[in-house]
């Protein structure tokens, strides 16, 4: 891929990104777990993992937090979110590389790895291991929004042709 086409391609993600997270902010949440959110924005993550590499994935998701962090949060958003982004990130990247599992498969690891993350810097936040109990409940939501995640990231994945070529 051209380097032009693929810095707008990366923008164009990170816009899209921070959309998603925008738009995910007015979903209400029904069920008695704070934080729980779908994680619509990791559609795009998963697409430029698979489409453009690790570590152009990497710049759109740490772009995407930080600027989302900056207009729609605060720091410990931020915090959390890196946390989560870094640990999903490597596990899915990794995944995809040993080339086991489909983009649902990568994308449900990838959700239970981001709460795992946000766990953990919690726990450290905190001062307090008592919080890794809260895994139990973001286990099963984190499986469930990778599923719906990765079923999104696939369709679009065998839909739209990333390279230029056509």
């Amino acid at each position: 891929m051209r380097n032009n086409r693929k810095i707008a391609l990366m923008g164009a993600f990170i816009a899209l990104a921070m959309v998603l997270s925008y738009f995910e902010s007015f979903i209400p949440v029904f069920i008695a777990v704070p934080g729980v959110k779908p994680g619509l924005a990791n559609i795009v993550t998963i697409i430029a993992l698979k489409e453009l590499g690790l570590k152009d994935a990497f710049v759109i998701s740490i772009a995407r937090i930080i600027l989302s962090g900056i207009l729609f949060g605060n720091i410990t958003v931020i915090l959390y979110s890196l946390a989560g982004a870094i640990l999903s990130i490597l596990a899915m990247s990794f995944l995809s590389k040993i080339k086991i599992f489909s983009v649902t498969g990568i994308s449900i690891i990838g959700g239970v790895m981001h709460n795992l993350g946000q766990v953990i810097m919690a726990s450290l936040l905190l001062d307090s291991g008592s919080i890794m109990y809260y895994m139990a409940v973001l286990t099963v939501t984190g499986t469930v929004s990778g599923a719906l995640v990765g079923i999104l990231a696939g369709i679009i994945i065998t839909r739209i042709d990333f390279s230029g070529k056509n």
